[in-house]
């Protein structure tokens, strides 16, 4: 059965949520305080984390960042509906999406299971015996999918769950312009609300991590109106994809 971590001070919510899971096949455990949250997270083993903003002593952001300072377990926020500083802080300190409330139970089981779908099929990619053809290379940019790392210049870089994908996607079509709604289904598995800013945060992270191309060449290109586009390097950058 699927471990689930609820984190939020709402008790009548996290019995909403746990009736409400277990019958979809997951075993959920709630927690109502953010210090507490921290700590329970880091020390079980846990498919996901879904975890509330507004908690009591120690917020949800800081309960984020220390979860990710030691793991990458995806982690799914409630938000205040209408509160984009808090959707969109929480995407940039590493967040896999968020879910603003109040909401329906359904729409969270389907947030859960897109997270699942993607990090289900990427540990059983990491099961089995790496090819050659799993990994792809573009320029300074080295993408293992059997070891799910990456390399940039030869320096293994840290990401999120949601940012592997995502470059992923990008570097195999490198060259191409993707629209932001086909990275939202491909990566984040729904599609995108009106002004929902989540595949522009990850994007914004992935710049950070990587840097520019060599000679200062524009690495992840936004196309204003369409979507981004991965650019071929040149000059000193290895140019290959395998």
């Amino acid at each position: 059965m699927n471990r689930i971590l609820v984190i939020d001070d709402d008790i009548e919510l996290c019995e909403l949520l746990t009736d409400y899971l277990g019958p979809e096949g997951f075993d959920v455990e709630t927690v109502h305080d953010g210090e507490k949250g921290a700590k329970t997270a880091l020390a079980g083993e846990y498919e996901l984390i879904v975890l509330d903003v507004m908690l009591p002593g120690m917020n949800g952001f800081d309960v984020l960042r220390k979860i990710r300072a030691d793991s990458n377990i995806p982690v799914l926020m409630l938000t205040a509906r209408g509160d984009d500083v808090d959707r969109i802080v929480g995407l940039e300190m590493g967040a896999d999406d968020y879910l603003p409330k109040p909401f329906n139970p359904r729409e969270l089981v389907a947030r859960i299971k897109a997270i699942q779908r993607r990090t289900v099929g990427e540990k059983n990619t990491v099961s089995e015996i790496a090819r050659p053809a799993d990994d792809i290379v573009v320029g300074d940019v080295e993408l293992h999918m059997g070891a799910r790392t990456i390399l940039c210049n030869g320096r293994k870089v840290d990401v999120t769950s949601v940012e592997f994908t995502l470059l992923h996607e990008l570097l195999k079509n490198a060259g191409k312009v993707l629209p932001r709604e086909d990275l939202a289904h491909n990566v984040l598995g729904r599609k995108l609300a009106m002004f929902d800013r989540s595949i522009d945060v990850h994007i914004s992270s992935l710049r950070k991590k990587l840097g520019r191309h060599a000679g200062d060449q524009e690495r992840i290109k936004s196309v204003r109106g369409v979507g981004y586009q991965y650019v071929m390097p040149t000059g000193d950058d290895k140019n290959q994809d395998n």
